[in-house]
């Protein structure tokens, strides 16, 4: 695990913004920071991952992180992140945990702000203003434990079901290419997830569908891409996990 730091920009020891454009390629492997941070994508669609979850945030989310939570933050296509530092002793708020917030239209202009050249008052009614607006959203999270790398046989699966979520081979079929019976394949996934293959594939489509519901891509597209034969079928998986529509997800009607 590495420790991720960035030059600050503004007060030295005041809140401080730093912008990073990113890539479908840019990978902000495991790493800690000694400030809060206030992961937000100006543009684009931003995934964070900690232990055992995966947090999807389109411009209207952004992600409260505390400082020394392990995490890994990547982007789904092109995007623009902006991530506002917090020192400890500074911070608003005392959320032990990862916590998402509203991104509204007045955030992201206070977010551009405080990146620029501030007197120290003007600063400082910036940070009591974004503090402020951090405002909870409730949400649900879809939770998939990956094998580790090292299982030769859940592992080889996991990662081709990883790479396309519409592979709709069934687990015999797995079993034959990979080499294993079944029942082994079936035992090896309990063993490395902790759920059966089938629960196991059904949320990896439901998370894989998480990144392209941010981005609006139309429902019927979407269920095609991750491996679901109708709309509907997708639709009725994904209310089941989470408890609302995949238009309701992200703050949607």
């Amino acid at each position: 695990m590495s420790r991720f730091s960035q030059p600050r920009i503004g007060a030295p020891d005041g809140f401080f913004v730093v912008t990073f454009p990113m890539s479908p390629a840019t990978l902000f492997d495991w790493h800690v920071h000694d400030d809060h941070q206030l992961a937000w994508a100006s543009t684009g669609v931003l995934t964070v991952l900690t232990e055992g979850t995966t947090w999807v945030l389109p411009p209207s989310r952004a992600l409260w992180i505390p400082a020394g939570l392990p995490h890994e933050t990547a982007a789904n296509g092109p995007a623009t992140m902006r991530s506002v530092y917090v020192p400890q002793v500074m911070s608003p708020v005392t959320w032990d945990a990862p916590t998402v917030v509203a991104a509204s239209p007045l955030l992201a202009e206070v977010i551009g702000y405080l990146s620029g050249e501030l007197t120290a008052t003007h600063r400082e009614h910036a940070e009591a203003l974004l503090s402020d607006l951090l405002t909870p959203l409730p949400v649900t999270t879809l939770n998939v434990k990956f094998p580790e790398p090292g299982d030769t046989i859940a592992g080889a699966v996991a990662r081709k079901l990883s790479d396309n979520p519409a592979d709709s081979r069934t687990l015999a079929e797995w079993g034959r290419t990979v080499g294993a019976s079944e029942r082994t394949l079936a035992r090896a996934f309990v063993t490395t997830t902790g759920m059966p293959f089938g629960r196991w594939r059904t949320l990896l489509r439901l998370q894989s569908a998480l990144p392209l519901l941010a981005n609006g891509e139309v429902v019927s597209r979407i269920a095609a891409r991750v491996g679901y034969e109708t709309p509907s079928a997708f639709i009725a998986a994904f209310r089941r996990e989470t408890g609302v529509t995949p238009a309701a997800y992200f703050g949607r009607t």
